[in-house]
């Protein structure tokens, strides 16, 4: 299965420029997408042709906001929006339950420059370990996805020493993705690139991203469980429209079994296509 995720920094301006070229072409069964500042509706709804389009989109117009586009073929158990905090109304956790396992879709808020948001940043990773501890309660292994606004280690930002005490590299943001790897989780991309020069956002200014000045601010989570299941996960810088960039990764997913006597379920005629192709769904 391929999952990608992107903070597009307004779908609006995406979609005019070659979104949907690229969603075609890139072939991606799961597609979570952060920052969308739009509202679901007629329009949106039909955007995406061969995706069913998941929203939780924020109350104020044309701000955050994220969305999951699920391939047609691909069967939805659940969706839930929020995390029973304060900022559900910024439409900023998005989760959708499939039979062997769950996706959070996540777009953490920014802690500001003046560092006006952290404590509500602090509440907000506080709610999300909450409400990731009671899915795990569930039994679904979690894939955590999107921008957690926070660059964990000193190789993940080209300039850690100025950016000490500064947004996205604060102690209390980093300590929390320290947590969230002690209490059973992995970083897909760590699982496969150790060193440095890695990034998914750049500033806007002028020439900062061809000099590869950035910060690693997306990731994907993995339980543990899945860990031996993950095939590859990588940036794609190469992919312009946003000052992030998609983060992609392919896992092996159990097939599910019926819960009846044990046997897998017969392959579906989409299923059995991308095997053919060489792309070896297993949802």
């Amino acid at each position: 299965m391929k999952i990608v995720t992107w903070n597009v920094n307004g779908l609006r301006a995406t979609v005019r420029n070659d979104f949907e070229a690229w969603l075609r072409l890139a072939e991606n069964d799961i597609v979570c997408l952060q920052e969308v500042k739009v509202q679901e509706d007629l329009l949106t709804t039909n955007w995406f042709e061969g995706y069913v389009a998941f929203w939780n989109s924020a109350e104020r117009g044309g701000y955050s906001g994220v969305a999951t586009l699920v391939r047609e073929e691909l069967k939805v158990h659940g969706v839930t929006r929020g995390i029973g905090h304060p900022s559900d109304v910024e439409g900023r956790v998005l989760t959708v339950d499939f039979e062997t396992f769950s996706l959070v879709n996540v777009y953490a808020p920014h802690s500001h420059r003046e560092l006006t948001r952290v404590a509500e940043k602090v509440s907000f990773l506080e709610a999300l370990d909450a409400f990731i501890a009671k899915k795990r309660v569930a039994g679904r292994p979690l894939v955590l996805v999107g921008d957690f606004n926070v660059a964990h280690t000193e190789i993940d930002l080209a300039n850690p020493a100025p950016n000490r005490g500064n947004a996205g590299f604060l102690p209390e943001e980093r300590s929390w993705v320290d947590r969230l790897l002690a209490s059973g989780f992995v970083d897909a991309f760590r699982q496969f690139e150790p060193g440095g020069g890695h990034y998914t956002w750049w500033s806007m200014r002028s020439t900062v991203r061809a000099r590869n000045i950035g910060w690693r601010l997306d990731y994907v989570f993995v339980e543990k469980t899945l860990r031996g299941d993950l095939v590859a996960c990588r940036h794609l810088p190469d992919r312009t429209g946003s000052d992030h960039c998609p983060v992609e990764v392919e896992l092996n997913v159990p097939e599910p079994a019926d819960k009846a006597d044990g046997i897998p379920r017969q392959p579906t005629p989409y299923q059995l296509a991308r095997r053919s192709a060489g792309t070896g769904l297993v949802v």
